[in-house]
């Protein structure tokens, strides 16, 4: 990690601190569904527990390429744009950006739970029935193969296109982007094999895949493509 990433993250950290902390201090105690909460620069939505599910604190949005050069200091992905997703990174190399912004911050970030991003897309407590994560129109909530520019790519294209975060409509408590634009990396193993979950379909895919019941797909833990990204949760 370069040296001067560091300094960039420890001055935007020093500069939302006082924030972050009133934040904390009006939630607790009141944490409501939808509750918004940024203490690094990060913006994160509070998703209410239900049962086996504790309350959390999930990004609203996919982790965008500024973020991840302001931790990493070097950008990977292949369509480059600072209010884009960072793509181009595998299930490794998010838990890399993690340890690092965890030893930045002081803080405990890490990828979600399958069981989590599902019921953060539903809304939490709400508990959506949308076919996708805020509507039942793909084309609101969702970049896809059919609105991303795309129009039918192929793996071996090699050509991101992503869109800038938040373009598209939010779900139910504020958070964008969980049908379309990258598939996210969660934390757990898929079905206890070798590869790990990844859940919201991407913005090469056909719509069915971006369903937000659509379950069951996964990806090698070290493999990169430029249709996937993270967003990250804060217990």
């Amino acid at each position: 990690m370069k040296k001067i990433s560091i300094i960039l993250l420890a001055a935007v950290c020093a500069a939302s601190l006082a924030y972050g902390q009133e934040s904390q201090q009006k939630l607790v105690g009141g944490k409501t569904n939808g509750a918004a909460y940024n203490p690094d620069s990060i913006e994160l939505v509070y998703v209410e527990g239900v049962g086996a599910i504790q309350g959390f604190y999930i990004g609203k949005y996919e982790v965008t390429q500024a973020q991840w050069q302001s931790v990493m200091g070097y950008n990977p992905s292949t369509g480059k744009g600072a209010t884009r997703p960072v793509e181009m990174v595998s299930w490794y190399d998010a838990q890399e950006f993690l340890e690092n912004l965890n030893t930045m911050t002081g803080r405990n970030y890490r990828l979600p739970t399958a069981a989590e991003w599902e019921y953060a897309a539903n809304g939490g407590k709400n508990r959506d029935t949308y076919e996708y994560a805020g509507s039942n129109s793909i084309n609101d909530v969702a970049w896809y193969e059919q609105n991303s520019g795309c129009g039918g790519c192929l793996y071996s294209d090699n050509i991101s296109h992503t869109h800038p975060v938040g373009q598209k409509l939010p779900n139910s408590i504020g958070i964008y982007d969980m049908s379309g634009n990258v598939w996210e990396w969660c934390q757990d193993w898929h079905n206890e094999g070798s590869t790990r979950a990844i859940r919201g379909g991407s913005w090469y895919i056909r719509a069915r895949y971006c369903r937000v019941a659509t379950r069951g797909a996964s990806e090698n833990p070290d493999a990169r493509g430029s249709n996937g990204g993270f967003r990250i949760v804060l217990p």
